[in-house]
This record gives C-alpha cells, structure tokens and sequence, in this order.
C-alpha cells in the first residue's frame, strides 16, 4: 500500500470513529444532565446513607456510574461526600466507579467492544467498586483520611433545561480534545503501525501483557475516553481485550495527577492500598476478559 492509500485510509478511520464517538458523547452527555439537574446531592447524600453498609455501597458505585467524570474530577466530589457525612464505604466505592463506569464510557464500549464484553466489563466493575468499598470501610481505613475543608457548589442558574445543556456542552468541551486525541492515535496507529509489532508486543499469547499494560496505564493518566478509540486499533491489530482492558483501567481509574490529589486528602497507606487495589482489578478483569474472549 502507497503512503497517500495510506493516508486516506488512516483518514478515514478518523473521520468514522470520531463521529461515531462524538454523537454518542453528545447523546449521553445530555441524559447525565437530565439526572444532575433533577436529583440533589442532597437527595443523593440521604439514599447514600451515612454507615457503611453493602446497600450503601451499591449506591455508591451506581452513582458513579451516573456520573462521567474523570479520576481527578471525582476526588472534589468524594470530599464533600465525606464532608457531608456521607458513608465512608459508599464514598470509596464511588471514587472508584465514577472514571471507569460511566455512562459515556460504557456507550463507547458499547460500540468498540460489543454488547457482551460492555456487559461483562460492567458488571465486574461495579462488583469491585462495591468490594473495594466494603473492604476499606470494614479495615477501618477512614482514619487515614486528613482534615480537608471544602468549598463551592453546583451552579443552578437558569432554567432546568438550560442547566441540562450547560452541563452537556461544559462535559463535551473539556473532554472533546480528548476524543479527537484518541481517535487521532488510532488512525496513525491503524494506518502506520504493523500488525506483527502489536501482538509481539501485547498479544493474546504473551502471558505477561496484563499486567505490563495495568502497570504503563497507570503513570500514563490515559483518560478512557482517550484510549478507547485507540483501543479499536489495537483490538484489530491483535491486542488481546483483556491487555486493552488492563490499560483502560489503569490509566483512567488510576493516575500520577490523581495519586497527588489524593495525597492531600488521604494518609499515604490509603493512597497505597488503594492504588494495589485498582491494579488488582485490572488485572483481574483483564485476566477475566481474556479468557472470555480467547
């Protein structure tokens, strides 16, 4: 193939993915709003509860997953959550689901991986965020929690259906560049990188792929809106679901930036259980999906 056939296939690529990505962005973006605007934190605060029950934690994690933020944006909300009063277990499980849950994420999966692994990949998410929760409430880790005060609110001005739209377009603009980077990565990576380097590399066969990839992720602070759509180049090049998985974990669930953000708010041994943690389940969930897939 000729470098200018090259090109416009890498183009193409481009141009398909990122509208794909972009109205489901869009679409999502603005069913988030409808719920941010029409359930309080206050509301929230109430159904969380404030003892560390399982119950408790499954709210937690379902609110993340209503939530599409990124690792960092989540750590403002979970302070005021703690400040709040808000179960420490329900708190962590949402720190935990939030970035790697969301709506947004699942609806790009969606089209990427297919119903049955956004399924799956769903479902072992929302079982570790719980878990995660329960058990750090359970080993008694709140007290590694530092004296932060907290400020700021939601803005409510306008109407509903303005706040709903302000919302939608503030989501889309911050994480837009995201999506053109991500899908940017993956054209070149489709058009240019040889199909033999990535399952050399990172194949279904190469035992040690997972948890290289949850390792690189997590220095890296891919955001998975970010790495999804390079994760569809990867997936037709050879890359195993469970090493893409893996890396999707570890760079959006866990970041350089959000380790320093947490250290201001948590006593180094919880930022480093917590950190163990994530990489457990991304390599556990990469191990899962693998099998699944293979």
């Amino acid at each position: 193939m000729s470098l200018a056939d090259t090109l416009v296939s890498a183009g193409e690529y481009f141009l398909i993915i990122t509208a794909e990505l972009v109205l489901l962005f869009v679409v999502v973006s603005l069913f988030v709003g409808v719920l941010q605007v029409y359930v309080s934190p206050r509301t929230m605060q109430r159904v969380l509860g404030n003892t560390g029950s399982v119950a408790g934690s499954m709210f937690g994690a379902a609110f993340g997953a209503l939530t599409p933020f990124c690792s960092c944006s989540t750590i403002p909300i979970t302070l005021g959550f703690l400040k709040s009063g808000v179960a420490f277990s329900s708190s962590m499980s949402f720190l935990f689901a939030s970035p790697l849950l969301n709506p947004i994420i699942l609806a790009m999966m969606l089209v990427i991986f297919g119903p049955i692994i956004t399924v799956v990949y769903a479902v072992i998410m929302f079982v570790f965020a719980v878990g995660i929760g329960l058990i750090l409430e359970r080993a008694g880790y709140r007290k590694y929690l530092k004296p932060v005060a907290v400020e700021g609110g939601i803005d409510q001005a306008g109407t509903k259906f303005q706040q709903i739209v302000n919302f939608a377009l503030t989501i889309f603009r911050q994480m837009l560049p995201y999506l053109l980077l991500g899908a940017g990565i993956g054209a070149f990576i489709y058009g240019f990188l040889p199909s033999d380097w990535v399952l050399a590399a990172a194949g279904p066969e190469n035992i040690f792929a997972i948890p290289i990839a949850a390792l690189i992720g997590i220095p890296l602070y891919i955001r998975a809106e970010t790495i999804l759509p390079i994760a569809a180049v990867f997936l037709e090049k050879g890359m195993g679901t469970g090493t893409v998985a893996a890396l999707l974990i570890g760079g959006a669930g866990m970041s350089i930036p959000e380790i320093t953000m947490l250290s201001a708010i948590f006593e180094k041994k919880l930022v480093g259980v917590f950190v163990i943690m994530i990489f457990a389940s991304a390599v556990l969930t990469g191990c899962i999906l693998q099998i699944i897939t293979w």
